[in-house]
């Protein structure tokens, strides 16, 4: 069994990491460069964060890095980079679908892996973007580890209340569910004192709907992959 979840969650991520790559390449990166443009033509750059890639579910669009950090040069070597995380992600990112697969025990397939992944999508991104909506290089933010905080917070606030809404039966589970997801939004995300930046609020917005679209994708894909490769393998295990 623990042969067939690392060999679901290698090639399930694998191929989901570098697929969404591509997608990237034609709906948030070009974004993320044009921001980085308004960025670098700001007059007071140590405002802002400086992207060096995205990651595709849109929760760690810029890594903070200072003007003389080292960021891989567009082109390839970006591409390679950003791959090569995405890769990374989808692995890990799959090792708990699978592992959600087994402890759940009932019969797997590539719908309901997309069913599972799309849970994945509303725990991870959704969610948390709520509150922390996905930001573009050269926004005002609030400090960073304030803001891991609190998207650890939702994102486990939603596994949990999502859980007690499907694998638990009567109403008294369900509203606390929905208290229990909600509670991290009542608190409030921390935000900078004031918002704003060299971006432009249209150029921020979209790669915010991009940002949540690629990620949705990014897990319909891995959970349908997941799903069928699992299916397959275990059948002839």
């Amino acid at each position: 069994m623990f042969r067939i979840i690392f060999a679901v969650a290698l090639l399930a991520g694998f191929v989901s990491g570098a697929g969404i790559s591509l997608v990237q390449e034609i709906t948030t990166t070009p974004l993320i460069l044009h921001a980085e443009e308004f960025e670098q033509a700001s007059a007071a750059p140590h405002h802002f964060e400086t992207a060096t890639f995205k990651l595709v579910d849109g929760t760690a669009t810029h890594a903070g890095a200072s003007a003389e950090a080292w960021a891989p040069e567009n082109g390839l070597q970006r591409f390679f980079y950003t791959a090569l995380a995405n890769i990374v992600m989808g692995v890990g990112f799959a090792l708990l679908l699978v592992a959600s697969y087994v402890i759940d025990g009932s019969r797997i397939n590539g719908r309901r892996g997309v069913v599972w992944g799309m849970a994945g999508f509303a725990i991870f991104t959704l969610s948390p973007s709520l509150g922390l909506a996905p930001e573009v290089p050269g926004s005002l933010v609030a400090e960073l580890t304030a803001r891991q905080g609190w998207w650890l917070a939702a994102a486990a606030s939603t596994a949990l209340g999502l859980w007690l809404m499907v694998f638990r039966s009567g109403w008294m589970f369900a509203v606390a569910g929905l208290v229990i997801i909600a509670l991290p939004h009542l608190i409030g995300a921390p935000h900078p004192q004031q918002i704003g930046g060299p971006v432009p609020a249209e150029l921020a917005g979209q790669f915010a709907a991009a940002s949540l679209v690629t990620a949705a994708i990014f897990w319909a894909m891995l959970g349908w992959l997941s799903g069928t490769i699992y299916q397959r393998m275990a059948a002839d295990g």
